[in-house]
């Protein structure tokens, strides 16, 4: 990032902060005399020539990080408070962090002519932004938010990073309260827009689907008449967003009714899934090596993206054969010759069906050490009890960790799994699995993040 002296390396445009400030800013000291690198909110991170944003959060405040940003050769500081700082740094000051570096990302985004392209959905988003962004690669050069970076905080991040060489952006959209995606796409501008589904994750927050429907359709609503929405035509709740948005509509998905759709899809285990792509009256096949079924819907969106910006079905199939993700379901060898399928980083009714999927699909004994699924709300009971109706047909044992995921193991007994166990601890889970897994067996470990599941595999992965 830049101030008004000129462009850093590889910036697109030079930004005057004080300007970009606008209103937010109450005083400023060498307010010109930098050039900064990067927006930085980790002062871990900080290093020369950086611009440290002291923002305040519920467990710790920026500004007392600001000696170790300065130390660790941070340039300038932007700060809510009057502040020490060394004599040679820029100092902002203003009424609002968190506000000026939304302006500031917005107005790089401004001053940028890459073409901006949206996700968002209640379940797989990080997938399709991977998909999306590898395929596009093939042929563009790409911005991809980082990580989790899809939040108020972490979306300006990305935009900073913005530079002449970036021809497309592809940016991952998370919500926690409505109005968090309008923000977001305000500041980013997509003119294209993916919903990948939509579902009761948050639901015990948000108080209604209606409400989680209206928080995802924010993303659609604010495409330009000249972008794209593309739309989970298998999900009716997000083929109605359809009405929604300015935009032209297309609809991805394996139904008849889909404009991108799977038709032939075939699971190999762990080794992928094959299908024939159609689009147009033309179709090819496409292999691609991410694990399970339920995988079909981020390519189908990463396809559409791709065709949408030019790219013949062909180029688009070849690129989606090489995509290698760092997805968050691994495969890990566990002890004895087993395998561990950690999928333990979040989990709500459809990625939990998804990932059962998976396991019924693979060979040996299959094992799901499964936990509870958060801020579903009221409908946390019907979630649970589908996914432990799921588990009775998908697996040959279950381990439930923990009584608030009770009804998982219920519903697996009631629908013929003789061997279901519930335990209290993960730790006592990792004690079953060292004890019985076995040459050949699958064992499946998810639940939502805060259940703590990483230490069953932490436990027993073996070089």
């Amino acid at each position: 990032m830049t101030d008004a002296r000129g462009p850093d390396r590889g910036s697109a445009t030079d930004l005057d902060l004080a300007e970009a400030f606008g209103s937010l800013l109450v005083a400023a000291r060498n307010a010109k005399s930098f050039r900064f690198e990067r927006a930085v909110i980790d002062s871990r991170q900080a290093a020369a020539g950086d611009l440290f944003f002291a923002l305040r959060g519920e467990r710790s405040d920026g500004h007392t990080f600001l000696p170790q940003a300065f130390a660790a050769g941070a340039a300038g500081a932007v700060v809510e408070r009057p502040s020490e700082a060394p004599g040679a740094a820029a100092l902002f000051h203003v009424t609002d962090a968190l506000g000026a570096l939304q302006r500031l990302a917005a107005r790089r985004r401004q001053q940028s002519g890459v073409r901006v392209i949206g996700v968002t959905g209640s379940v797989g988003k990080t997938t399709a932004k991977e998909l999306i962004a590898h395929v596009l690669s093939s042929r563009f050069k790409v911005l991809k938010s980082p990580a989790n970076l899809n939040t108020e905080i972490g979306i300006p991040l990305t935009l900073l990073e913005l530079s002449d060489k970036h021809e497309r952006a592809v940016l991952e959209m998370a919500m926690y309260v409505p109005g968090d995606i309008a923000l977001l796409a305000k500041l980013a501008r997509p003119s294209v827009g993916v919903v990948t589904n939509i579902g009761p994750v948050h639901l015990e927050r948000i108080g209604w689907m209606g409400g989680i429907v209206a928080a995802k359709a924010e993303l659609v609503e604010a495409l330009p008449p000249d972008g794209l929405a593309i739309l989970n035509g298998d999900d009716a709740l997000v083929s109605a967003l359809g009405a929604r948005t300015r935009a032209r509509s297309v609809l991805y998905g394996r139904s008849r009714q889909c404009d991108v759709r799977a038709v032939d899809v075939e699971s190999h285990g762990l080794d992928g899934i094959g299908f024939t792509l159609g689009v147009g009256g033309r179709s090819t096949h496409v292999r691609c090596p991410l694990p399970g079924e339920h995988h079909v819907y981020p390519a189908l969106a990463a396809a559409a993206v791709g065709l949408h910006e030019g790219m013949p079905v062909e180029e688009v199939a070849e690129a989606l054969g090489s995509a290698r993700l760092d997805i968050r379901l691994t495969v890990r060898r566990g002890p004895a010759g087993s395998t561990l399928i950690d999928d333990s980083y979040n989990a709500s009714p459809a990625s939990m069906l998804a990932a059962l999927d998976l396991l019924s699909e693979l060979p040996g004994r299959r094992i799901a050490v499964l936990g509870e699924m958060r801020e579903l709300g009221a409908a946390a009971e019907e979630g649970h009890r589908r996914v432990g109706a799921r588990a009775a047909s998908a697996c040959d044992s279950l381990i439930v960790v923990g009584e608030a995921a009770r009804l998982v193991a219920e519903e697996a007994r009631r629908a013929g799994l003789r061997d279901t166990r519930l335990v209290s601890t993960a730790d006592e889970a990792a004690a079953i699995l060292r004890e019985e897994l076995r040459a050949g067996d699958h064992a499946l470990i998810k639940a939502s993040r805060a259940v703590g599941l990483e230490s069953v595999v932490a436990a027993l992965v073996t070089p």
